[in-house]
């Protein structure tokens, strides 16, 4: 057994009783394995400023990075907004880049198939602007009954997401006017 303060590892309640830990906060609590574990901040290569993805609420974190990849996610301490705190799914986030089960290629299922096949993202970005340009054609609205100016599409509509800050929100708005949409809303404000 290794050396921990002078004292042998024991029992962690003999060393709390016996020991300067009468709380059980520091060395009464740790372990040999507990004692050689490093912090995964300690070894980050560089700390980048982030906002969490997952409400409108845009609290800060810190996102730690070693050789390049995420080692750990934690609250921004400078930041006005949440200062330093994250909720348990903005805990979380580092799962979102790091999840062995991250669907990292597009995947499409046809119409009555029943297996989902891998497509290239130029294949699948072409298939969306393809049927976004025969929506707008199919359901264009130049004019009413009446002869009054319209100039709509009542295919297409636009549901946003409470994760989606304001200037996503702003392009969001812009190009489903652009195309003619009416029905834009977002979740985040309801």
């Amino acid at each position: 057994m290794g050396d921990h303060g002078g004292r042998g590892w024991r029992w962690p309640v003999l060393r709390q009783v016996t020991g300067p830990d009468r709380l059980g906060l520091g060395s009464a609590a740790q372990s040999p394995a507990s004692a050689d574990l490093v912090p995964r901040t300690a070894t980050a290569d560089k700390v980048v400023k982030s906002i969490c993805p997952y409400c409108a609420v845009g609290c800060g974190q810190n996102v730690f990075v070693r050789d390049g990849r995420i080692t750990q996610i934690e609250g921004d301490p400078d930041s006005p907004i949440s200062r330093g705190r994250l909720c348990p799914k903005g805990s979380a986030t580092k799962q979102l880049v790091t999840n062995a089960s991250r669907q990292i290629k597009v995947r499409y299922r046809r119409p009555h198939g029943t297996e989902w096949e891998d497509l290239a993202l130029d294949e699948a970005m072409d298939m969306i602007a393809e049927r976004v340009i025969a929506t707008r054609r199919e359901t264009w609205e130049d004019r009413d009954s009446k002869g009054r100016v319209l100039h709509r599409c009542m295919g297409i509509g636009s549901l946003g997401g409470a994760t989606l800050d304001n200037e996503e929100n702003y392009l969001m708005k812009k190009l489903y006017t652009a195309l003619g949409a009416i029905q834009i809303e977002n979740q985040a404000r309801i």
